[in-house]
């Protein structure tokens, strides 16, 4: 069987192999959209399987994390969305042949392997080891951990299709459950998305034939549309304001004159007083009212390319009610996000899982407090400004923004007065007795050969600390009063990296 990554076929099949053998599974995933789409995707597999399992999620998987792991009684460990750069420490405490690793971060380099460790002398070559970087696939644009895992989840399937799947086993309400895993599709797409794999609007590799898989299976649709987020459920005047994607003078930034463009076209955009939103309305509706945005930017000489970033690739959830936050694979992303950042990460994987009562109560509870206190975090830099190297930017938010959404705020406050849009943006937050760092860039910055996750893991270690995660977005957790050594590192590593 060729699977729906074809490079990770014979990987996602030993896995399945293994993972078939068990008496009982203890999944372990990352605590972040990706990571919860991802323990969604096996625990779905696994359950439909009839395989035993338990999951567990941590913000981070650190020593101590993985010698909880090992004090178990489970037959397999399996983890998603985290492992590849950790496989010193997993294999210290865990038995390669009983640990499955469905990653996409970069895989420890065979020049860190500790003399004498259990696996092999290149990690890539671990029994039981699904990352797309091992197969030539790049990890951060093409192929999340939910869509490694879910090379897994359909190997599962294909090996030992099961006898029968009833509602129970729906991740959608308006669905019907696929044996062949192919349902699980959407939400690996939901996974890919919260991690900022899109690159130009729309997403790219491996993880178009995973759009395709749900697409076919009735779960996803993909269509060109109006690139901006919040489509799903916010007002219009709202919606063409605040969109990062949307920066046309006269429109955005400000909702009163947003609602006097959209006054101006001509249609009728409110129901009983009441704006409507983006998918709410006709495909002819949405043409006008794309149409005007352009002529407004071409008006107020808004570059080509600026024009051509306001459409993009909408995936939706085909299965979910319109008009709301489960049915756009972006929004979706931001409510398990929210989930995850206050330590609520089992709600997240209730929703994904097809949970529509309790646990999606809860989840928007939780989503409307994230919304607040991101909202401050931006205001608070906003208010204290950023330090500014030759090469990066920062600030230290000690414990005024929680360590959990440190860099959400870094992210969305890129383009805010004071912050250079240019250079990468580093930020420091308390988080205990360590100092949590997180880092964003630009894809335009990527392009021009910033590398994040080598800035985050060469400064890290020059501070006893240790860091990493991908070419756009990485972090890293160091000790405190290092904040100083760190930046200088970091701003060292960049200067390289933008020269070459």
């Amino acid at each position: 069987m060729t699977g729906p990554i074809p490079a990770l076929t014979d990987r996602a099949n030993r896995a399945a192999e293994r993972l078939a053998a068990a008496d009982h599974v203890l999944l372990a995933s990352h605590a972040d959209a990706d990571g919860l789409a991802s323990a969604a995707v096996g625990a779905a597999a696994l359950e439909r399987a009839g395989i035993p399992h338990d999951v567990q999620f941590a913000d981070q998987l650190d020593e101590a994390t993985i010698q909880r792991l090992a004090s178990g009684r489970e037959d397999v460990v399996f983890l998603t969305d985290f492992g590849s750069g950790q496989l010193d420490d997993v294999y210290a405490h865990l038995d390669p042949e009983a640990t499955i690793v469905a990653d996409h971060h970069q895989p420890l380099s065979p020049d860190a392997v500790p003399a004498g460790a259990p696996a092999t002398a290149e990690y890539a070559d671990a029994p039981y080891h699904v990352n797309p970087l091992l197969v030539g696939l790049d990890g951060a644009r093409e192929c999340s951990g939910a869509g490694a895992t879910y090379a897994v989840a359909r190997a599962i399937a294909e090996r030992d299709p099961p006898a029968a799947l009833g509602p129970e086993h729906a991740i959608q309400p308006g669905s019907d459950p696929d044996p062949r895993n192919r349902d699980l599709a959407a939400l690996a797409i939901v996974g890919a998305v919260g991690d900022r794999q899109r690159e130009d609007g729309e997403l790219v590799g491996a993880n178009v034939a995973i759009a395709a898989e749900g697409e076919a299976a009735g779960v996803l649709t993909t269509e060109t549309d109006l690139g901006a987020y919040g489509t799903q459920t916010k007002p219009l005047p709202e919606l063409l304001a605040h969109a990062d994607e949307i920066r046309v003078p006269g429109v955005a930034t400000d909702r009163n004159a947003a609602a006097r463009f959209l006054d101006g076209l001509d249609l009728k955009l409110r129901t009983d007083g009441e704006w409507r939103r983006w998918a709410e309305l006709t495909g002819e509706e949405r043409q006008t009212v794309a149409s005007g945005l352009c002529q407004r930017a071409i008006q107020r000489g808004v570059p080509a390319e600026r024009i051509d970033e306001m459409v993009g690739t909408a995936y939706t959830l085909s299965g979910e009610e319109p008009a709301t936050q489960l049915r756009d694979a972006s929004e979706f992303a931001t409510l398990l996000n929210a989930t995850a950042r206050y330590e609520r990460s089992a709600v997240g994987l209730a929703v994904l899982l097809g949970d529509r009562d309790g646990a999606l109560e809860e989840a928007t509870d939780l989503l409307a407090e994230h919304r607040r206190n991101l909202s401050r975090g931006v205001r608070w830099v906003e208010d204290h400004g950023v330090t500014i190297e030759s090469h990066c930017q920062w600030f230290d938010a000690g414990s005024e923004i929680p360590a959990t959404i440190v860099g959400i705020v870094a992210g969305m406050a890129v383009g805010a007065d004071g912050v250079d849009p240019s250079i990468p943006i580093v930020a420091f937050a308390e988080d205990g007795d360590e100092v949590k760092v997180s880092a964003r860039a630009t894809g335009g910055l990527v392009r021009r050969g910033v590398d994040l996750s080598e800035a985050m893991a060469t400064a890290a270690s020059a501070v006893d600390g240790s860091g990493g995660g991908h070419t756009v977005a990485a972090g890293a957790t160091i000790p405190p009063d290092s904040t100083d050594e760190f930046v200088s590192v970091v701003d060292d590593v960049l200067a390289t990296q933008l020269q070459t």
